[in-house]
């Protein structure tokens, strides 16, 4: 199975930081096996690895829809579109509040909700996010990312003043 090979080097590359020989293994790979989700999934990876964020939301998206009961998939879609040139916060906004709907208990979905509330200015709905993620998730592990999430800062003092 030299797809499965390839596939694997992709990865070993693309986590050496070598988007080139990353992408000469995926282009390696068999056409017909160009659409498996496992090697989407990589080629989207590499794509955020280099800021080419139309390219990782395009397959991600196609990902998600095929795929729609993968939380992860949503959290990496509005993470590509807040970065991609016709997306940003309003929009990946959009996507996580859906994804809400589908994954109430997903402590992430309400963290990165949050920022994007503190970042349009929000703060009354982003201590409300924030605190549903604490309430959902494990807070301690969530607080110590907060304090470090510049997407964050404006919460910082509140957070550190709750010990």
């Amino acid at each position: 199975m030299p797809d499965a090979h390839y596939l694997s080097a992709a990865i070993g590359w693309l986590g050496l930081g070598n988007a080139l020989e990353a992408h000469q293994e995926l282009d390696r790979i068999r056409p017909q096996f160009q659409t498996h989700p496992d090697v989407m999934a990589v080629r989207c990876d590499l794509y955020a690895k280099e800021g080419k964020w139309e390219m990782a939301a395009g397959l991600v998206t196609i990902l998600r829809d095929a795929n729609p009961l993968d939380s992860q998939l949503w959290i990496t879609l509005a993470y590509a579109t807040r970065r991609k040139a016709d997306g940003g916060l309003n929009d990946a906004k959009k996507i996580l509040l859906e994804a809400h709907k589908f994954f109430r208990r997903e402590s992430i979905i309400a963290y990165n909700l949050a920022c994007y509330e503190c970042q349009l200015g929000d703060m009354n709905s982003a201590r409300d996010w924030l605190e549903k993620a604490f309430s959902i998730g494990d807070s301690k592990t969530l607080k110590v990312m907060a304090l470090s999430d510049q997407d964050l800062k404006p919460l910082w003092p509140e957070l550190k003043e709750k010990g």
